[in-house]
């Protein structure tokens, strides 16, 4: 959107600086270069290059060096877009047979563990390490899958009592005693089988050769036609569907009702019980509960009226916030009654107090199956769940290892409509005053324009700086910034905000050639938006705490970096280098 289009939109304030405004941002942002930020301008090309190299992956141990390489060359999912009705249960979805041929080459591994099957648009990794969490404590060996990981390839196979990611060790000396199985596979398979099928292989090896107890399995994509949807009924304990939601729509056949059809694919025929997370739209729930019944599943739903969810007040806890909740079960048909008062949770929000709640509902369900779950081993997990890049805030070494002091940031891989209003939320209860910044960047194919109106209807911002990362370590899916602006643009005039147009924040001369604004102002309805193509996310950092703290530094300054979890990945990786 041009500047003259967006200064006659109705309602909107759109500003420039006078020369001597532009003049005091140039000079109030000169140290960004003395911090090595702001060079010469390289073309767009190089400079993206560059910057992926230096926002990649924390480096894998060199003993996975050749496990990574052939993983390497798979087709990826996460790099790229997925097929069109790829996740529907129908001829356009993805083949489960080469899935299921691979597994019996392989042994078939995933028959020889108990299984918590778990689906769902939002909720399922946070929902999936509170089960687990619980079931370790009891003393259990659990095996769980998730995805995607944010450092490393390990953190999405954890094995045993300890909840560590998988060993370097133990992943290559799986690898190499079934790589030449594999390689049979992907040739009789004419090359078909993904990154995404030949991992998840693994890790249903991995569970079958530790002799886990149970396996906690977070579905990829959908559930019907997603790789890890190829265990029996026989050995599903309890199937969960956490959320409803419009990710993947093209995937997931275009609607609601076909997402929900999709992700009730987990469902087996009379595996004992389906837990729903919620809240969902009626006619949605009856889409699951109608399965459900073919199936002959009794459903449990974490938003019966005889579960009670009371998130009571936050606290402080090493510097870090928790919040302390009330999780009470009643369901006298059922014969499932517990009480959790005061649990403190360390993943904040309503959300996760739901996906708490689901959590709790699904141990209960398990021990009507005769698995032995306390109630103490309950609030044990429940409390002992803590996850990279969900309401994370970053300790003060942290945020001081960047370069940074007095401003709070919070790391969160938000990227859809609903993760969008909980992230809100936790802003509110967290930081309800002070200065606010978001740094965002997302996938190309999010619904980036919901996402911004969510997140705008909680606190409003003094700053937007958009950015650009690679996903999952590639620039096939990266959203521009210049494609989120129009988005965030559309959102601000929405919400009635006066827009501060400080253009693209690359080097000094560009910010001349862009012009700019007066960035110390008293009215709280203007927000700066500024998009920062060519830097490295740390650098973006720095220029969002020099941009939030040029409006006010005599107010608390909170940073939140969101949109992706990919984002969050590059900001944790840069830390850990």
């Amino acid at each position: 959107m041009s500047s003259s289009s967006l200064s006659s939109a109705p309602g909107f304030v759109y500003k420039r600086a006078n020369r001597e405004a532009m003049q005091r941002l140039a000079t109030s942002l000169r140290p960004l270069r003395q911090l090595g930020m702001m060079g010469s301008k390289p073309s767009r090309s190089a400079s993206i290059s560059s910057r992926f190299k230096s926002s990649a992956a924390v480096p894998e141990e060199p003993e996975l060096g050749e496990f990574l390489d052939y993983m390497e060359k798979l087709k990826n999912y996460e790099r790229v877009s997925v097929p069109l009705g790829a996740g529907t249960d129908t001829d356009d979805g993805f083949d489960l047979g080469r899935m299921r041929r691979l597994l019996q080459r392989l042994g078939n591994p995933h028959k020889q563990f108990k299984a918590v099957h778990i689906a769902g648009t939002k909720g399922k990794g946070s929902t999936a390490a509170f089960i687990s969490n619980i079931l370790r404590e009891e003393g259990y060996s659990v095996g769980c899958y998730t995805s995607p990981h944010l450092l490393s390839i390990r953190e999405r196979i954890s094995v045993g009592r300890g909840g560590d990611p998988v060993s370097a060790g133990l992943l290559k000396k799986v690898f190499c005693e079934v790589k030449e199985i594999i390689d049979q596979s992907i040739e009789q398979e004419k090359g078909a089988l993904s990154h995404f099928e030949v991992f998840t292989a693994l890790a249903y090896l991995l569970f079958s050769e530790e002799r886990v107890d149970i396996a906690v399995i977070e579905a990829g994509l959908g559930g019907a036609r997603d790789a890890t949807n190829v265990i029996c009924s026989t050995e599903l304990a309890t199937s969960v569907i956490t959320s409803i939601g419009e990710e993947h729509l093209a995937a997931l056949g275009g609607s609601l009702e076909s997402i929900a059809m999709a992700k009730s694919g987990i469902i087996k025929h009379g595996c004992p019980v389906v837990v729903i997370g919620g809240p969902f739209e009626s006619h949605i729930e009856c889409i699951i509960r109608h399965k459900a019944s073919l199936m002959k599943s009794m459903v449990i739903s974490a938003c019966d009226p005889g579960i009670q969810k009371t998130l009571k007040w936050l606290r402080m806890e090493d510097g870090k916030p928790s919040q302390t909740c009330d999780i009470v079960i009643q369901l006298e048909d059922l014969q499932m009654f517990i009480t959790v008062p005061n649990v403190n949770l360390h993943l904040l929000g309503a959300h996760q107090l739901q996906n708490a709640a689901t959590a709790t509902c699904t141990a209960l369900c398990l021990r009507d199956q005769g698995w032995v779950i306390s109630e103490k081993s309950i609030r044990a997990g429940l409390e002992k769940t803590r996850l990279l890049g969900r309401s994370q805030f970053l300790t003060q070494m942290e945020v001081s290892s960047i370069g940074l002091s007095g401003t709070t940031i919070l790391i969160d891989g938000a990227h859809t409509e609903a993760s969008a209003k909980g992230l809100a939320e936790v802003i509110r209860m967290v930081q309800p005053d002070g200065v606010l910044a978001f740094l965002v960047a997302m996938a190309s194919d999010k619904d980036h324009l919901a996402f911004a109106r969510q997140l705008l209807s909680g606190r409003r911002p003094e700053l937007i700086l958009l950015t650009e990362v690679s996903i999952a370590g590639g620039r096939s899916r990266i959203a521009l910034a210049s494609t989120l602006k129009e988005a965030w643009t559309k959102a601000l005039l929405e919400s009635g905000a006066d827009l501060v147009d400080v253009g693209i924040m690359d080097d000094e001369k560009a910010i001349e050639d862009h012009g700019s604004c007066s960035l110390v102002t008293s009215d709280p309805n203007e927000v700066m938006l500024a998009s920062c193509e060519n830097a490295s996310i740390v650098d973006s950092v720095k220029l969002a705490d020099q941009l939030l703290k040029s409006r006010s530094r005599d107010q608390p300054a909170l940073i939140v970096v969101t949109g992706s979890l990919h984002v969050v990945s590059s900001l944790l990786a840069a830390l850990h280098h």
